[in-house]
């Protein structure tokens, strides 16, 4: 992702209460007599403790007041309150609360998992581990007056317990909290009260620790009987939710506003999504026409692109909605569509289909690599300012022709996966990087050539046995909109000041990014946005209106002159209509970045059907993969409702289900700190975006978001799943468990964040990879086109022999190393990586490689050159490279170096562990230290032979001692290995 002025405005986060309107964030309703007053401390604590789940035959509790003395152990035994739960009262004297645990009398503890309970004054409960408080064993309804019968629901807010305080009409309120509620079944409590006479009474709700819902402040009015509140919603007379349901026999909704575009002989289809009383879990779309006959297809999105078609042929689609219960919708109206001519172009690729895990990668900005075509190169209307022009480095310099001519360059490194930056169709002043998308369908044609289409680059990757992985970006386009979707008419005031940047608005210009604009006769960008005069229809507020400031160059600024989510620009449809104000608040994944970021409404159905209809694209022409831009900026529940399953589907649907399954997605979920979870909050932690849903949302996408963003928050990160996938079982390989896995893998941030020393990137690392789905496919780098470790502005520039040291950790530890192009020769080590349109890229760590690359490269194997002559043949023979290429032969060689699970267990060393993979005929164990000593205790016995020393050492009593290798060297012991890989080098030795 390409920032270029990140402002980070940080403030406290709110109280959940406070972003949903539904909860109180402190007491109940002040201006609420019977709830005034409430707050009165207390010298002593009652203390309640649920049984049910110990099955203790007594329970005892040990404690001591706030500054005070424990009690002997085992503490004072508690007496019988009521069913399932014992109490004990304590002194506090001027304490204001106590440390806690629990005990049997027997030696079986509860000590809150190590920590010890926090107890305050009043009445408090304990229950499997939550604190609240409310008194259990008060009136439980077995009165001979009225009575209500209550439920409450808690599936929106995600409490883990809840309680009803109330007053019965004419009676008095229960002391807060009130009575604890009773678990009746997932999302729903329940408590039976008495009312005497009354008929009625006032109720509000609460968590026990403080967060209520009193209905917005008012307080809710119940009746006598059995009465739901559910989302603030009354339903008197009410039947028990937690009954068993009835069958579900309702069917969905008729899918509505179904269209069919053609382009050439590919059809995209699109519809607005159904809706169901429980959940539409899939379409059936009925294609009718052409020779084909009949055709059904299930599509778990909104959109289709239907491709292969024949030329100039009429073809009719419908569209059903499906539960999960098989209820089936009537079909949709019908859409007709007329195809082409079929446009002639490469044979589209395949994926190679592998597993990703076998294929490191070497991550390229496109156009700053290798020019292979001056013609498509360009400077923009900052490559004067810039500085640019003065060292003759258009910034858009480099192409898929440059690319596809260095190829065993990469291969010759052994690298045989190639990220490249996005491929979209950009607009904006500086956006050569590819973040600024503008038209999602339309490959930039600054990158492409005469024989060096995009098709082509795939095609020639894979010939080659090297797969593309293509960055995307769902978040957001650029400033100037996104073409096919929205794009504003104009933005503002041209006047004689700005005529050298803004050009006179010309209707019958279409931008392309390589054709100059015919009027001005020098711009490629402006020329059909730009006015002297309001345009009817406008909606930018303020139109041509001095802002009152000025810009650097002391031009008179004007409203409407630059993008603005506030403005009325973009349709709020389409557009969020907000700037961010949190980085780990929910406005980051619903407000704008930065003005060259113009935020997607990703929760509206017309958003997410030009995105997937976009990305079917490049799909079906063959690519690998996908590296995911701003993951984080989207909630997860969108992108596991409707992003990727279109992907999964759409691969299923061209190259079959193995293909799927190894189709890589890898999203850049931005967690800039050092922390497990990124400042505590789950739903902006890398991790987080590799698992499914947990539990079910409102079917509308909006209100989704928002449900998740409070129930997961709310849930912590003491309450997320964990995964034994990346673990090995002592030492034994297992078949992971991927039934939870959201189809997201993740680019390690905590490593990428603690890389200014391998030692700390492997302590954070593989603290975090519990709560990854499976670490083993995380994307590991050390310094990327947007940040050095520890959130540096810098390239990495911690001296070669720490590189060296950092490759070996990468290239053995669990995950897929990935190295940003030029680090094999410390590139621009030091140098700042981006500074925008304000200084030369040569003089940053975006700057051209090419010129290490003149001459000529055959690679023979990957790591293995052929033959090199010219400067690349110098900067093939760098100390680095050659580190590099022998470690990508050696873990190219050893599966367990690929796709193993890892473990610590029974080793003593610094960075030392031990990898087991066993799939059929393969079983591949290896012992890894990097850098320091080890010793391996408790492994199997046998012959283990060092792939880089070629040292044989035989274990007959489950022992294994290695001499520390050295800073940037390497031991590797493999059982029954295949001997020493490769020639000693400058580390590797």
């Amino acid at each position: 992702m390409r920032r270029r002025h990140r402002h980070r405005l940080l403030r406290p986060l709110v109280a959940f209460a406070a972003v949903t309107g539904i909860f109180a964030t402190a007491t109940p309703n002040a201006d609420s007599t019977p709830l005034e007053g409430t707050s009165v401390a207390s010298a002593t604590t009652t203390v309640f403790y649920y049984t049910k789940t110990k099955n203790w035959p007594a329970t005892y509790l040990h404690y001591a007041p706030d500054g005070g003395s424990w009690t002997t152990v085992p503490g004072v035994r508690m007496e019988t309150a009521c069913t399932d739960w014992v109490k004990e009262t304590v002194d506090l004297g001027s304490a204001a609360g106590l440390q806690a645990t629990f005990n049997n009398g027997s030696g079986t503890w509860d000590n809150n998992g190590g920590t010890n309970y926090a107890l305050g004054t009043g009445t408090v409960t304990v229950k499997d581990g939550v604190v609240a408080h409310s008194d259990p064993c008060a009136d439980t309804g077995t009165g001979t007056g009225n009575q209500a019968t209550v439920y409450y629901s808690t599936a929106t807010s995600g409490w883990s317990t809840a309680n009803l305080h109330y007053a019965p009409t004419g009676g008095s309120w229960t002391t807060v909290p009130g009575v604890g509620m009773e678990s009746a079944c997932t999302g729903w409590w329940k408590r039976t009260v008495d009312l005497g006479t009354a008929t009625t009474l006032e109720a509000a709700f609460n968590n026990g620790n403080g967060v209520w819902d009193n209905n917005n402040g008012g307080d809710y009015a119940l009746g006598s009987g059995t009465t739901t509140v559910k989302d603030r919603t009354v339903t008197a007379g009410a039947a028990d939710p937690c009954a068993a349901q009835a069958p579900d026999t309702q069917a969905p909704t008729t899918p509505t506003g179904v269209t069919a575009s053609a382009t050439g002989t590919s059809v995209v289809v699109s519809w607005k999504p159904a809706t169901d009383d429980t959940a539409v879990t899939k379409y059936q779309l009925t294609r009718t026409g052409g020779t084909e006959g009949t055709v059904v297809t299930d599509v778990g999105s909104t959109v289709w692109s239907d491709t292969g078609l024949a030329e100039k042929t009429t073809y009719t689609y419908t569209v059903k909605a499906v539960d999960a219960a098989g209820n089936t919708s009537p079909a949709s109206s019908a859409a007709p569509v007329t195809t082409g001519e079929k446009a002639p172009a490469p044979a589209a690729g395949t994926p190679l289909g592998t597993d990703p895990r076998k294929d490191p990668i070497y991550f390229v900005l496109t156009a700053r690599f290798y020019d292979g075509d001056t013609s498509n190169d360009r400077g923009g209307s900052q490559d004067v300012t810039s500085g640019n022009a003065a060292n003759n480095d258009p910034m858009f310099r480099g192409d898929f022709k440059g690319l596809v001519g260095k190829l065993d360059y990469i291969k010759a490194l052994g690298f045989s996966a190639v990220w490249i930056t996005p491929v979209v169709l950009n607009r904006s002043d500086y956006d050569y990087h590819g973040y600024h998308g503008y038209d999602f369908y339309k490959v930039d044609p600054r990158l492409e050539s005469a024989g060096a289409s995009y098709q082509d680059l795939i095609n020639a990757a894979h010939a080659k046995g090297m797969k593309i992985y293509q960055d995307v970006v769902y978040n957001h386009s650029s400033r100037w909109g996104a073409k096919g979707l929205f794009t504003p008419t104009v933005y503002g005031v041209r006047d004689t000041q700005w005529s050298w940047y803004y050009d006179e608005k010309n209707a019958g210009f279409d931008y392309d990014g390589l054709t100059v604009e015919p009027k001005s006769g020098k711009s490629y960008y402006n020329g059909d946005l730009w006015s002297t005069a309001e345009p009817s229809g406008n909606t930018c507020l303020n139109w041509g209106k001095p802002t009152g400031g000025k810009s650097p160059e002391g031009y008179t600024l004007y409203n409407c002159q630059w993008p603005s989510p506030t403005s009325g620009m973009f349709p709020k449809a389409y557009y969020h209509q907000c700037w961010i104000g949190n980085w780990e608040g929910e406005d980051s994944r619903s407000c704008w970045l930065h003005e060259d970021l113009a935020d997607f409404n990703t929760e509206n159905a017309t958003v997410q059907n030009y995105l997937i209809g976009a990305y079917d694209k490049y799909i079906d022409m063959g690519v690998d993969g996908f590296r995911v831009d701003t993951a984080v900026h989207i909630p997860r529940v969108t992108w596991n409702r409707r992003f990727l399953p279109a992907i999964h589907d759409r691969v299923t649907q061209r190259f079959g289900a193995d293909a799927a399954k190894n189709f890589f997605v890898f999203g850049e979920v931005g967690a800039f700190v050092n922390d497990k979870w990124n400042r505590g909050s789950v739903n902006h932690s890398a991790q987080f975006f590799t698992w499914k849903e947990r539990r079910e949302y409102s079917a509308d996408d909006e209100k989704a978001a928002i449900e998740q963003y409070d129930y997961e928050e709310q849930l912590g990160t003491g309450n997320q799943p964990t995964s034994a996938n990346a673990f090995l079982n002592g030492n034994s390989y297992h078949t992971p468990d991927r039934s939870q896995f959201s189809g997201m893998n993740i680019i390690d941030m905590r490593m990428h964040m603690n890389f200014g020393d391998a030692q700390n990137a492997y302590n954070n690392g593989k603290d975090s990879d519990d709560s990854v789905n499976d670490a083993t496919y995380n994307v590991v780098y050390v310094d990327s086109h947007d940040y050095g470790p520890n959130k540096s502005s810098t390239r990495y520039s911690g001296g070669t022999d720490a590189w060296a040291e950092n490759m070996a950790l990468m290239w053995t530890f669990r995950g897929i190393p990935t190295l940003y192009y030029g680090s094999e020769i410390e590139f621009q080590k030091g140098k700042q990586i981006d500074c925008g349109p304000t200084c030369p890229l040569a003089g940053t760590g975006r700057a051209y490689y090419g010129d290490h690359l003149a001459g000529g490269v055959t690679a023979s194997d990957f790591g293995t050159v052929a033959s090199a002559s010219g400067e690349v043949a110098t900067t093939l023979a760098q100390p680095l490279v050659k580190h590099l290429q022998r470690l990508n032969r050696i873990r190219r060689a050893i599966p367990a170096l690929q796709s193993g699970q890892y473990s610590t267990d029974g080793i003593t060393g610094s960075m030392a562990f031990k990898r087991r993979y066993t799939s059929g005929s393969t079983d591949s164990f290896a012992l890894v230290t990097v850098t320091g000593g080890a010793t391996y205790t408790g492994i199997p016995n046998g012959t283990y032979t060092d792939a880089v020393t070629g040292d044989v050492k035989t274990v007959s009593g489950g022992t294994l001692s290695v001499a520390a290798p050295g800073k940037g060297n390497l031991r590797v012991y493999v059982l029954n290995g295949p001997g020493k890989i490769g020639a000693d080098g400058p580390y590797l030795k």
